[in-house]
């Protein structure tokens, strides 16, 4: 299982760092850069769908195709553990060697790009992130959460769809 979850977060983690290399490179380069969650989610969701391979891998190559529904969660939910956490180590090292202004880009991408009517709000939601990224610790934690959940989601669908009664 070991081998399994360490090729599958590695290989997970490392293509969610290339798309994050991509991403901020986008909001360097075009100043009318547009973020879209959306889009953003989508490509997260499309990645974290190596946890359902790997899971299947586990299954029919260790265990013979049989697993339980927590054997495969359990599976799923640490090859997304490795991968939020290679995720997160690479973007601290690339925020506050590489690009320790990031936050000010991202912020005014998204002020511009707000409309009038929601634009205060916007404001406090993006003081509240400058306040969360004043410590390593919490730009780790906000990261984490960035990334994480979807995987965790991504590790239930696989574990309910992958399991497999065992005699």
């Amino acid at each position: 299982m070991k081998k399994i979850i360490a090729i599958y977060g590695g290989i997970l983690g490392l293509i969610l760092c290339v798309n994050m290399f991509y991403m901020v490179h986008l909001c360097y380069s075009n100043p009318d850069f547009k973020s879209n969650d959306v889009l953003g989610y989508a490509i997260m969701v499309l990645v974290f769908s190596l946890i359902f391979f790997g899971v299947r891998n586990y299954r029919n190559s260790i265990l013979e195709g049989k697993i339980s529904f927590g054997k495969a969660f359990e599976t799923g939910l640490i090859i997304a553990l490795v991968a939020s956490v290679i995720y997160v180590v690479v973007w601290l090292f690339y925020y506050y060697l590489f690009v320790p202004d990031y936050l000010d880009h991202y912020i005014n991408h998204v002020i511009r790009q707000t409309p009038a009517e929601k634009l205060s709000a916007v404001q406090v939601q993006m003081e509240d992130l400058r306040k969360m990224y004043q410590t390593p610790v919490s730009v780790a934690l906000v990261t984490f959460l960035e990334v994480f959940p979807v995987g965790l989601i991504v590790a239930l669908i696989s574990a309910a769809v992958l399991r497999k009664k065992m005699v």
